[in-house]
Formats: structure tokens, sequence, C-alpha cells
């Protein structure tokens, strides 16, 4: 089949999200279908790309970092991303398109679809959802959700990562929903050992926005800083400046270590020399670091959200706490860090529970979807 995939962000611009797409772009090509990407242009990356397999295509934008998009960046994409988007659909002649996030690229799966009849397959994230990330983005439902609507509706088939997501999408738009996790290349991603490390390596990955909750896992690090542990933080955004001065004031200067926004590689890198994940989010979706975790045999303690909760199996690969509750969090992180056995134990755990999100059974399922869609049109 030939694949038409947009994405508003696509590494190594963007999050979680971006990361899926290429995973499901490298899983599609590698059983021969025909793949091409059409996303974003930033900061001197090549504007047309062959890589692993498919060939990636980058449209002039206005978007200034790779770590976060703001609403007029977002439709500036629209704009600028639309005319070689039909271009793709009229002269290459797609059989489906497969469009990730509803907005804003959604939008131009919706266009597209309607001036050339080519069916698309809608994957969202949390953030396409009213109410998954409140503090963000329920502003913005409040006038943009009647506009959504159509772009939900007319999608051959819609995909969230977890049920928690399913569950709050169903309340908003009335169509077919199924879950598909995020999935992960499991055999490409280096593991930890599962003997812990000495000192103890803790790591988060992340964007630093409010639902990741920087603050509150600064503050659980002084609580538990008269134990023997290091934390590597990868990430970048808003609220780096107030992350990096409460490590001060905390006096862990020198055992929280910051890297900025790096690429998916050094993540990879990072988490294979690590024991735990920090995951204390607000909110989440399936968060694609929590995945990686599982697949690097990280122990995780993270936030009883929904979406962490569909990479715990509580007390065996790790422990979900109360959110913004201290003593939990504290507790199960001295739990991991006096205890050799049960950190072992616990990052075995998740290499075993990483299984169930292997790339090629979510490509498989993808791969059924553009094949009933396809048909469909005919």
């Amino acid at each position: 089949m030939r694949i038409l995939v947009l994405n508003y962000e696509f590494p190594p611009v963007g999050g979680g999200g971006g990361r899926v797409a290429e995973d499901i772009c490298i899983g599609l090509a590698k059983i021969g279908h025909e793949v091409r990407v059409q996303t974003a242009h930033w900061n001197g990356l090549p504007r047309v790309e062959q890589k692993d397999g498919y060939t990636i295509f980058r449209s002039w934008s206005l978007r200034r970092h790779a770590h976060t998009c703001s609403v007029g960046e977002m439709g500036a994409f629209i704009v600028t991303n639309l005319l070689p988007a039909l271009k793709h659909a009229v002269t290459w002649k797609p059989q489906v398109i497969h469009v990730h996030f509803a907005v804003p690229t959604g939008v131009l799966a919706w266009a597209v679809s309607n001036i050339t009849g080519i069916p698309y397959v809608l994957s969202t994230q949390l953030g396409d959802v009213p109410g998954g990330v409140p503090d963000q983005t329920d502003h913005l439902f409040r006038v943009v959700k009647p506009l959504t609507k159509p772009i939900w509706k007319n999608a051959a088939s819609v995909t969230v990562p977890s049920e928690h997501i399913r569950r709050m999408a169903l309340s908003s738009y009335d169509t077919s929903i199924e879950t598909v996790p995020n999935g992960i290349a499991l055999d490409s991603i280096q593991q930890s050992p599962p003997e812990p490390h000495k000192p103890g390596r803790l790591v988060f990955a992340g964007r630093f926005n409010p639902q990741k909750n920087l603050i509150f896992l600064v503050r659980v690090l002084e609580r538990i800083s008269d134990l023997d542990w290091v934390m590597d933080i990868l990430g970048d955004g808003p609220m780096r400046p107030q992350v990096v001065e409460e490590v001060r004031k905390a006096g862990l200067e020198n055992r929280v270590h910051f890297h900025g926004w790096v690429e998916p590689g050094m993540v990879e890198d990072v988490m294979s020399r690590s024991d735990i994940l920090f995951l204390p989010s607000l909110s989440e979706g399936l968060p694609v670091v929590g995945v990686r975790a599982l697949a690097a045999g990280l122990a995780i303690v993270g936030s009883d959200v929904g979406g962490i909760d569909d990479c715990v199996n509580n007390g065996k690969n790790g422990f979900l706490c109360r959110v913004n509750d201290f003593e939990p969090f504290e507790n199960a992180l001295r739990t991991l860090l006096t205890s050799d056995e049960c950190l072992t134990s616990m990052k075995q755990e998740s290499r075993k529970f990483a299984e169930k999100f292997d790339i090629r059974t979510v490509v498989a399922r993808f791969e059924k979807m553009f094949q009933a869609a396809a048909l469909s049109k005919k």
C-alpha cells in the first residue's frame, strides 16, 4: 500500500507522539509498504530525507522550538502544509492517510480527504481529548471543540493509546474508537542490566510543563537526599528555569543532571544506564517514555493516573502513588533504592511486561485498518 502520514511534529521534533509515528513508519516500511511523511521543517533539517525505508518531506513552518509548538505555530503548519499534502495526494495517489493528532494535523487530513476522497485513519493522544490536559487545553477546546467533531466523525477509523483516553473521548465524540497502544521496537532498545547501579540511577524524560509535575518531583528528591542516588532529567520547556532553581534551592545540583532536549537515541542510551523511571505526572495518556522504560528494563515509580497504570503492575514492576502525595512517592523510592533484591526483580518484570507493546503487533493492527479503509473507499 501507499500510505501518506501527516504529523505536525516528527522526530527529532516533538515529544512522544512523534516517536510513536516514527516507529509505526519504520514497521510499515519493513513489511513492504510505501510510506511518505509530511511534516514541519525545523532548524536546518533536510527538506526531503530517506530514512529506514520511508521518505520524510518537511515544509516551511514558523515553529521555533523542537519541544513545544504554540497555537499560532500550529495554525501556520496547517496553512503551509496543505498544498504539499494535496500534492502528495494528487500525484503520488496514496490509498490511505494516517494522521497523528486531531489538532492541528487532523484539519489537514479532513481537508485533503474531502478534496480527493482518500480515506484517513486518525490516531490521537491525550491532548486531543477535552479534559485530557485541562490546564493546557481546556480553554482552547471551549472554542475549537465544535470544529474538531467532523475530524473525528469523518475518519475511517479512530485510535487512542489507552482505555483511559478512550473513555474520555467517547464522552465528547460520537464515533467508534479503538484502543491501540503506543508500540516499541523491543529488539532495538538497549537494556539496563538487571543489577542496580551504584549509586542508584533515576531518570525523567519529557516536556517541562505543569502536567509533568516537575516541581513536585524535585521536592520528593529532597526528601530522599540521605540516600545514595543520582538523577538524569532529559527534556526542555517553559518551566525549565523554575525546575533548575528548585534543584538549586534543594542543594541537589551535584546529583540532578539536566541534559536539555535530546535525540531519541540519547534517551535510550541514558535509560540503558538507569534503574528507575520517575514519572509523577498529573495526567497521562499512555506515556511513550513509560513504554520505552519497560523495554529498557526499568522499574517505574509513577502517579496513579490513567495511562501510567497501563505501564505499571503495582508492586510487580514498580509503584503507583497518589497524585501529589509526598509520602507514597518517598516510600516507593526508598524501597527501591535500599533493596537491591526488590529493584532487580522489578526491572526484570518490566522487560517481561514490555512484550505487550511490541511494535510488530501494533503495526499489524494498523495495517488491517488501512486495508479496510482503502476497501471502504472502493
